[in-house]
């Protein structure tokens, strides 16, 4: 099957729904983390689709796989801020989140690993 556009990939999609997760755990969070632990953790969460798309507008497959790996890069940044987020507001529920961004980080390893061993452009 040929993927015409990084929004056919899954891993986008699921990218595009931990963002959305992301804000909804972020408007439980006091309005004192707005722009320490609330900024930090959007903008990471924001990074993984966009980084996971202009790899793919570069259209080459080393400069995707560069990307790739940012985007997982974005998502471990993430992780991070969800155990610091979670020592400090463990009320919150933080599960699908951290499920969500374990799956994409599998997908993108997977992804990584596929593209190196190809030999067509995506």
């Amino acid at each position: 099957m040929k993927i015409n556009t990084y929004k056919e990939l899954v891993v986008w999609q699921r990218a595009i729904e931990l963002v959305s997760e992301v804000y909804k755990v972020a408007k439980q969070l006091p309005k004192s983390e707005q722009f320490i632990l609330i900024s930090q953790m959007v903008r990471s969460a924001i990074s993984i689709p966009a980084n996971i798309a202009e790899g793919w507008g570069r259209n080459h497959k080393i400069e995707f796989i560069r990307f790739l790996n940012i985007a997982y890069g974005s998502s471990t940044e993430l992780e991070t801020h969800l155990i610091i987020a979670k020592r400090e507001y463990s009320k919150v529920n933080y599960a699908k989140i951290e499920k969500l961004n374990l799956e994409i980080q599998k997908m993108l390893t997977s992804l990584v690993s596929k593209m190196k061993n190809s030999q067509t452009k995506y």
